[in-house]
């Protein structure tokens, strides 16, 4: 039996009280279960339980079998002689610590049922291990509402903590940290990894010195991403668009010694050509052009519209007929659509709000930010499709990314018995009779019927 069931029982007292008794046979009223620790030390500090008139306060450890206390060098370990209770799910021996003296050791008795659920979910092939259940929770519910919210709180946790990673590398620079973290999403996932590259080689003071010049703004970009490479491109020899970038950046990378990147770690396979790297690289350029100060530009938006129309960019004349250098295509201006501008909305620009908000402690700027991902649409990508195919659609980029968290940090991990939904599957057992016992609250009246037998 895996540990973390036993955890997970004992913290939510899922457990025939009764069985839990000494080695004289009396009943331990367990006062409070203690504080879950996952770190090292004890499963459990500060739990109290009375046994007959006396109450005792210490920590618990659980394994599934009692000998596991000695495999894990527990019984010379110091810092397990403060324990008042070992929880097992076999008891196969008596254990001691490390001062000689006996630890109480009590096999919890429970519902099996619970295990087989656990075990269901456990071993379910899909990523979505209760995508059998989960469209029978309400969505409107506060149970599952409240969860969401905890899940965006996470999410937003640890993109905070990436944001402020980059804000001690460029100095506590927001202008510079953010125009790496925009780089960053320019590249959709494919060229994720070279947009960073390029924001880190190409430093934002430079480009804002050209600012007022979109070729030369172009030339850096262009010429320190390596896509000037005159290898990559063979119909671009002739090219005079071509040419002046690189006689362009010929000068300006002497002049700020600058080193371009190797132009082949950019990927243009399976992609659609609107969203090359050259086009987005030449939108980023018109958009760094245009406005220099472009973080700045961003904390003054107090709607969500007027936040979208920051990011709206169109490539240069030339890359009206062309896709790549030297080689013209049907003619159709190059504006970034609204899935890529949304991607940076959602992804780079309000959770660089957010944490600007916070560091500054600006309380209205965190809430303007989350009202933001409130109004926006949410993602379109697999993740999300995953959900819709199990029930469950995303009302906006709140709730999307809500449930990204969900699937990435606990059902991709098998993290059933930290998700409020998967706990609450399990601590059902196999037997789901009705919708409130899922929702632990009465049943709407407009609720779909076949959810109430």
């Amino acid at each position: 039996m895996k540990e973390e069931f036993l955890h997970y029982l004992w913290k939510y007292t899922l457990y025939d009280p009764r069985s839990v008794r000494d080695n004289e046979g009396r009943v331990i009223q367990v006062i409070h279960p203690g504080e879950y620790n996952r770190d090292s030390g004890p499963d459990f500090f500060n739990a109290r339980i009375r046994i007959g008139d006396t109450l005792w306060a210490g920590n618990v450890e659980i394994h599934s079998c009692a000998s596991h206390f000695d495999a894990h060098g527990h019984n010379l370990d110091p810092a397990f002689d403060n324990l008042i209770l070992h929880i097992v799910a076999v008891k196969d021996r008596i254990v001691y610590n490390s001062r000689g003296e006996e630890i109480l050791t009590v096999p919890l008795a429970f519902n099996p049922g619970l295990y087989e659920k656990y075990l269901e979910l456990l071993n379910n092939p899909f990523v979505i291990a209760c995508q059998a259940d989960i469209g029978r929770f309400d969505p409107r519910s506060p149970f599952v509402r409240q969860w969401l919210d905890s899940l965006l709180t996470e999410r937003l946790q640890e993109k905070s903590e990436h944001i402020l990673r980059i804000y001690s590398e460029t100095g506590n620079d927001w202008e510079e940290t953010f125009y790496r973290l925009l780089s960053r999403y320019f590249g959709f996932r494919v060229n994720r990894g070279p947009f960073e590259m390029l924001a880190s080689a190409l430093p934002l003071r430079i480009i804002r010195k050209h600012s007022d010049n979109l070729l030369q703004v172009e030339a850096l970009l262009f010429g320190t991403s390596g896509l000037l490479d005159k290898g990559l491109f063979r119909e671009a020899v002739n090219d005079d668009y071509y040419k002046l970038l690189v006689r362009e950046y010929r000068i300006l990378s002497s002049k700020y010694s600058l080193q371009p990147l190797h132009g082949w770690i950019w990927k243009f396979a399976r992609l659609r050509p609107a969203n090359f790297p050259t086009i987005r690289l030449s939108q980023l350029a018109a958009m760094l052009s245009a406005m220099p100060a472009l973080f700045s530009r961003v904390l003054e938006c107090n709607d969500l519209k007027q936040l979208k129309s920051v990011f709206e960019a169109r490539a240069s004349d030339y890359w009206n007929d062309h896709f790549i250098f030297g080689k013209k295509s049907r003619t159709s201006p190059k504006h970034s659509g609204s899935q890529a501008s949304g991607i940076l909305l959602i992804n780079a620009v309000i959770p660089a709000m957010y944490v600007y908000g916070r560091v500054r402690g600006l309380q209205r700027m965190c809430e303007k930010a989350l009202l933001f991902l409130e109004q926006a649409v949410p993602e379109k990508n697999a993740v999300m499709n995953e959900w819709k195919m199990v029930g469950i659609e995303a009302e906006s980029a709140f709730h999307s990314q809500a449930l990204l968290q969900l699937r990435n940090s606990y059902c991709k991990k098998r993290r059933c018995l930290d998700c409020r939904i998967g706990a609450r599957l399990i601590s059902l057992g196999r037997s789901l009779k009705n919708q409130e016992e899922l929702m632990l609250e009465p049943v709407p009246e407009n609720f779909p019927e076949f959810f109430k037998k």
